[in-house]
């Protein structure tokens, strides 16, 4: 009888086993170590944190980012805010962040990371008390060759410099820098324009310039370095107690190689002299960031990012039967997958999925390299959808989305009105 129960209880143990097996096959996983012996941080002991602001600064790798948290967002079932139309892809930067414009379908948010210019105090209106913050900076002078050359036929700072020159400009840029122009967050301390501050404001000023670097580092629990990408992931999954397949990524709104300026000897001194505000955010956070990945463990970071290089090389095995081949625009056959091109003088390449993709992970990967205004749209219909799906047709409509748009539209002309800086729309996108 004794051994007759033992049996019963091993077989329920081996169907409940391989029920979990079956379950977890479809979820789609690219790696086999999720622990390694000396490196085992939060996961054991923390839930996901999916309470998340992360500030999507320019030219710094952030539409990867974007990418991960909108992937994690629709897996998990977690509500992103997105902008209203009124706003395009973005909440109507460069004008300072209003939870206003936040489309109401997509209320109350867990997570928020489409272009904005920060503003800490109605972020704190709309998200989670118990968000996480987090950025993402780029080295001064490579950053500022990519906006140079990304927005060169918008920002008139640099559509006005001779022969579309870098170097002229930087000989001399107060000559073509004009603070009150359209555009000009592009040409001048970007990042510190981004994360909310005076970007002309003197680099004299050390005391304006220690208080905003304290203020950031006192908001932020984690300042990304574009430069070190894979280390940069690694230390976010820890802070949310991710899993690996979390972070998995494909480099997207890159620039072909006849795009990019080079860089002669004497600009990256000129450089950090025209935006030396920039170049001590960046030096003080760089020097934050090696702290943290000391902090971490430098062994078990070169193991964490080891796996994660495996990890990717394995999902573009299964996505692209290889490492994904970069296309521009017109050669790229899906639509959905065309990134947006900033004028005819840059070329921003993407991907195309393979014909004989694998079904089974296509949906994955289309979304893996989906740019960020095509992801943006799409998860806004998702949310529409859903709403829809509550609200009856006739109770809806009418009194929500045209008084929302109404709403929306005088609240951005108001803005446009009475900014310096104009907002960016479809026709002079």
């Amino acid at each position: 009888m004794a051994m007759s129960r033992k049996k019963m209880l091993l077989f329920f143990m081996a169907i409940t086993t391989l029920s979990f097996l079956l379950h977890q096959s479809g979820h789609l996983t690219w790696y086999t170590k999720p622990f390694h012996f000396g490196c085992f941080h939060q996961r054991a002991t923390k839930e996901k944190r999916t309470e998340i602001v992360f500030l999507k600064t320019h030219k710094t790798a952030s539409s990867t980012v974007q990418n991960i948290l909108f992937r994690f967002a629709e897996k998990n079932n977690i509500t992103v805010a997105l902008p209203i139309h009124g706003c395009d892809h973005q909440f109507c930067y460069p004008g300072n962040f209003s939870k206003k414009f936040v489309h109401p379908y997509t209320i109350p948010p867990h997570i928020i990371t489409n272009h904005m210019r920060f503003n800490f105090a109605e972020l704190q209106q709309l998200m989670p008390n118990n968000s996480v913050y987090v950025t993402i900076l780029r080295e001064p002078v490579a950053m500022f060759e990519s906006l140079f050359s990304y927005y060169n036929q918008h920002c008139q700072s640099f559509k006005r410099v001779p022969n579309n020159s870098m170097e002229i400009f930087l000989s001399n840029p107060l000559k073509y820098y004009k603070a009150d122009e359209r555009y000009s967050m592009y040409a001048h301390n970007t990042l510190v324009f981004d994360l909310g501050g005076d970007k002309d404001h003197s680099p004299l000023d050390e005391e304006y310039i220690n208080s905003f670097i304290k203020q950031i580092e006192s908001i932020f629990s984690l300042v990304m370095i574009a430069e070190y990408f894979d280390e940069s992931l690694i230390l976010l999954k820890d802070l949310l107690s991710w899993d690996l397949d979390d972070i998995l990524y494909v480099k997207l709104n890159m620039r072909s190689k006849e795009s990019k300026h080079n860089i002669s000897s004497d600009i990256p001194q000129k450089v950090q002299k025209w935006n030396a505000f920039d170049a001590k955010l960046y030096e003080y956070f760089n020097n934050t960031f090696w702290k943290k990945v000391q902090s971490f463990g430098p062994d078990c970071m070169e193991k964490e990012v080891q796996l994660l290089n495996q990890s990717v090389q394995k999902l573009m095995q299964d996505c692209f039967g290889g490492w994904p081949q970069l296309r521009s625009s017109a050669q790229i056959k899906n639509k959905e997958l065309r990134p947006w091109q900033p004028s005819s003088e840059v070329s921003i390449i993407g991907y195309d999925l393979p014909v004989n993709s694998n079904s089974v992970a296509t949906n994955y990967c289309l979304k893996l390299v989906m740019p960020e205004v095509q992801y943006s749209r799409y998860l806004l219909r998702k949310a529409t959808i859903k709403i829809r799906k509550k609200i009856p047709y006739h109770q809806m409509r009418k009194p929500i989305v045209s008084l929302q748009k109404q709403k929306s539209a005088a609240r951005v002309n108001h803005l446009v009105r009475n900014s310096p800086v104009k907002y960016r729309t479809k026709k002079n996108k």
